[in-house]
């Protein structure tokens, strides 16, 4: 009963802290995207982001809701707001996965990793994100307007993540950590070929099989070096 009696009492202050006005309804659709778009073409990306959400939220079964999703991740993606961005991705994804700009999106995820790639002595976790990300629009849909960017990203990626792991093994030869310096060298041989980063990993491993004490398996990648890069730097220095 006292809880009953404290609602009622309550009643009257919170239609006071309204000045006894009525809760107003929703906007119409078309007037949050007209508000959405202008703060978008002021370059207010955030109040953008927020306004077409609202759109989403409000009006999920509409025809513009997919839209709206795209427009809000990529308004989150311009604020720099990558990982906003990537949630907004996630739920167009989630409850639009037929629809016309499921490429644009996939992309666009890449990009929100691909922006937040730093230099080769940190964690190359985002590349790996974002590399996965642009391999999966390139196999779903070859054919898109999109697939060619992420085709260069590829292979940027790939440069980089074969980059990292060549200054780790560096790090390692440095140390005299053979073993360790001979695995990541041939991860970046088996894996990476088409990167720039080969001709370096087997001119490494012949110096490593040298310094061990394995003059074959050295005159082996020594060989494989003259093989396929013969006007290489790397090959070069081969003595």
């Amino acid at each position: 009963m006292k809880k009953i009696i404290l609602l009622f009492c309550l009643m009257p202050m919170l239609y006071a802290c309204g000045g006894g006005e009525e809760i107003k309804s929703e906007r119409a659709l078309d007037e949050i995207y007209a508000d959405a778009y202008k703060q978008f073409n002021k370059k207010n990306y955030e109040e953008s982001a927020q306004l077409f959400e609202t759109a989403e939220s409000q009006y999920p079964s509409s025809p513009w809701a997919a839209d709206a999703l795209v427009m809000m991740a990529y308004s989150r993606y311009m604020d720099k707001d990558f990982p906003g961005a990537i949630l907004a991705i996630d739920r167009y994804m989630r409850f639009h996965p037929g629809h016309k700009d499921v490429p644009y999106m996939m992309y666009l995820r890449g990009m929100c990793y691909y922006r937040q790639v730093s230099d080769v002595r940190r964690d190359p976790e985002m590349s790996v994100y974002a590399l996965q990300q642009f391999q999966q629009l390139v196999e779903r849909f070859p054919g898109s307007e999109y697939a060619k960017n992420a085709e260069n990203k590829i292979m940027i990626l790939k440069n980089y993540i074969a980059g990292k792991v060549m200054y780790n093994a560096r790090n390692d030869m440095q140390n005299e950590n053979w073993t360790a310096a001979i695995t990541r060298l041939q991860s970046v041989v088996a894996t990476a070929q088409e990167t720039v980063m080969t001709p370096e990993a087997m001119f490494r491993l012949y110096e490593c099989y040298t310094a061990i004490g394995l003059p074959e398996q050295a005159t082996g990648f020594a060989d494989m070096l003259r093989k396929n890069f013969p006007d290489n730097k790397w090959t070069k220095r081969l003595k």
